[in-house]
């Protein structure tokens, strides 16, 4: 690869290089301009004679505003070209594809919405935004692929997300940059960018069981989950069509939004938060199902979900009971990727 390569080879990565190396040359500048002024004055104003007595100055208003508003206003302006990188980051594009990600000691297991399911790797297309939502199903790691300078920690029990762009096809290094037990240096991965029509081969080789969705409506059926939330909105809980990113009133008052965290909780803990106007009656699921059943769970909520734009479930999902009388935020739709039902899937 050229160097130029090697600058372009995430969708960050070229302001990240751009905002250290500025970062650098700022610290260096600054560093070094106080360091020979600090030397000028001890040699020029050093004591000649042992009876000599030095002028007194006055205020020098100008120096004083110089030495004080430039530095200022050099380190005020990284900081808020660190801040826009920042927010750059924690907010993926729309058209994102997800990815889940389930760390454990010491591999790392991801699953595309197609259904493929991959172990210490991960394939990806050159120029399409990719938003990985991670989750650990023991400790705390940390997902760092250098490459594309992104990391983010990985806790139990809550999703956290993270999105890349690769620019350049290629093989890139993909660590866990927090020690999580004995094996941590073997924690590594792979991750790999290809030509769009190269990952659209790729993914027509697996996914053999079909689209994560689809798996989780499997599940969804094989532990009952329809006998309770119907789509009807006549069951004895929430109708789950259009809960993904909407907000939910609990019993205790309390308003959250139906995240992937809100509702892997409410899957494994359904006892943590009830929706106002329903009984505490869903069973505990806790140590039945692993964090990759789960996560096909979650795929199958959003999936279900209505296109943006669309009419709304009718049910109580529009009314006073199944999300607590909220009206519905369509502001906040689930991503075209998973807005729309995959194949096969209601």
């Amino acid at each position: 690869m050229t160097c130029l390569s090697l600058l372009l080879q995430g969708s960050v990565t070229h302001e990240y290089n751009l905002f250290f190396w500025a970062m650098v040359a700022l610290c260096s500048t600054v560093g070094t301009g106080i360091a020979a002024f600090l030397i000028y004055c001890a040699w020029h104003y050093r004591r000649r004679s042992a009876d000599e007595l030095p002028s007194q100055l006055a205020l020098n208003i100008p120096a004083e505003v110089t030495w004080i508003a430039l530095p200022t206003l050099l380190f005020i302006t990284m900081f808020a070209y660190g801040v826009k990188i920042y927010f750059d980051l924690e907010r993926p594009p729309d058209n994102s594809e997800d990815v889940y990600v389930v760390a454990k000691q010491w591999m790392w297991k991801t699953q595309h919405l197609g259904g493929q399911r991959e172990i210490d790797t991960l394939h990806v297309p050159v120029g399409r935004a990719i938003r990985l939502n991670l989750i650990s199903q023991d400790v705390i790691h940390s997902f760092f692929v250098p490459a594309f300078r992104i990391k983010q920690d990985v806790l139990p029990r809550r999703y956290t997300s993270i999105w890349f762009k690769a620019t350049v096809p290629g093989t890139y290094h993909l660590f866990c940059a927090e020690y999580c037990g004995t094996e941590h240096s073997q924690m590594i991965g792979w991750i790999y960018a290809m030509d769009p029509k190269d990952y659209q081969t790729w993914l027509q080789q697996g996914a053999a069981e079909g689209s994560l969705a689809s798996t989780g409506e499997k599940l969804f059926h094989q532990f009952g989950c329809g006998n309770c939330h119907h789509f009807s909105g006549h069951g004895r809980g929430p109708n789950l069509r259009g809960l993904y990113q909407r907000p939910v009133q609990l019993s205790s008052g309390e308003i959250v939004i139906a995240d992937e965290t809100y509702i892997r909780e409410s899957i494994l803990q359904s006892r943590a938060k009830i929706a106002q106007g329903f009984q505490p009656i869903m069973p505990i699921f806790q140590g039945q199902l692993s964090e990759e059943q789960v996560a096909a769970l979650i795929a199958y909520i959003k999936a279900i979900g209505p296109a943006p734009g669309g009419e709304m479930p009718s049910g109580p999902g529009e009314e006073m009971g199944d999300y607590g009388g909220i009206t519905p935020d369509l502001s906040h739709p689930a991503s075209p990727a998973t807005a729309q039902p995959k194949p096969g899937v209601r």
